[in-house]
């Protein structure tokens, strides 16, 4: 049970933190990648490159950067580069309203509303990147990103919702300071918790939610992707599950809440253990048909997050 609500000591910094905000996604990004191709290698049994498994990702970018880009007939270029490219900003505008200890970019009243309308701005990115390559297994792809995104996004809005109503504001350095000295709201909303991860993994492309990019549709969504293209939609992925293990931080984990160390640096270890908690589960969990998970979605998870929601209106309401 949340204790006594105390005021956030968040303070919107200048440009220069943004910067290292963003250096910050970068270096998650980049442990993310190395971490998934030393496990790659391993589940291979052998690391591919003269750098090994966890190298790989470093040869790769190499790679990609040198080849050249592919085009295909009739291809909408702009609608094309600008969904992959997207990822990456909408990451970054994720992290804007995460609370690094007392530090933020944009201390926002609405900091909930604005991940959640970050979101959703990955629904029209992946289906641009696969529409805009006029390709049938592109296309594909897209639909099949966006049948997923009718399972998990209103399960991953009404998550939002519990740490919300305990919190009673939408401002997410007030929602990690509702969590001091108390129990983290993903020990007493673990259903909440629960989904809200499953929307993390579900609108970054990954593991369970890869058909879009799978191998019976020719990668789908990245079956024309190649070069700086391709480089920099996988960078995107990354960089949306590095996004969204730091926004679970502050809304989930107890925000900068740690013994001994400085708030800002519990921010960044909690971050980084959910972050890897995901790389690791990535080839440990089957794929999900979206005809299949939308019907988990909306019969399971929505009404079970729903007496989430519930449970913790009434608590508050027992509180008061």
């Amino acid at each position: 049970m949340p204790g006594p609500m105390s005021e956030p000591s968040v303070t919107t910094v200048a440009p220069a933190w943004a910067l290292a905000a963003v250096a910050i996604l970068g270096a998650l990004v980049v442990l993310a990648a190395a971490l998934d191709g030393a496990l790659t290698a391993r589940g291979n049994d052998a690391a591919s490159g003269a750098g090994g498994g966890v190298a790989t990702p470093l040869w790769e970018a190499a790679r990609l950067m040198r080849q050249r880009r592919r085009r295909t007939v009739e291809a909408d270029g702009m609608l094309w580069r600008l969904g992959g490219a997207g990822l990456v900003v909408t990451a970054v505008l994720m992290v804007a309203v995460v609370p690094l200890g007392e530090w933020t970019i944009f201390d926002l009243d609405v900091g909930v509303m604005w991940f959640n309308a970050m979101d959703v701005m990955v629904w029209a990115l992946v289906w641009l990147t696969g529409w805009g390559a006029n390709s049938a297994h592109s296309l594909v792809g897209g639909y099949r990103f966006l049948a997923h995104g009718l399972g998990y996004e209103l399960p991953l809005m009404f998550a939002l919702v519990a740490p919300v109503i305990a919190a009673e504001s939408l401002n997410v350095g007030r929602v990690a300071a509702a969590q001091e000295n108390s129990l983290w709201f993903g020990l007493w909303m673990p259903v909440a918790f629960l989904v809200y991860c499953l929307g993390v993994v579900a609108f970054s492309v990954w593991g369970p939610f890869a058909p879009a990019l799978g191998a019976d549709i020719a990668s789908g969504v990245g079956a024309e992707l190649s070069g700086v293209d391709r480089l920099v939609f996988e960078v995107g992925r990354y960089a949306l599950l590095a996004a969204g293990s730091a926004f679970a931080v502050p809304m989930f984990l107890g925000g900068g809440a740690g013994p001994l160390l400085p708030g800002w640096t519990w921010v960044l270890i909690k971050t980084v253990s959910l972050l890897l908690l995901f790389i690791w589960l990535r080839r440990r969990l089957p794929a999900l048909r979206p005809d299949k998970f939308m019907e988990l979605g909306w019969m399971v998870l929505l009404p079970a997050v729903l007496v989430q929601d519930l449970v913790v209106a009434v608590v508050m309401v027992w509180r008061g």
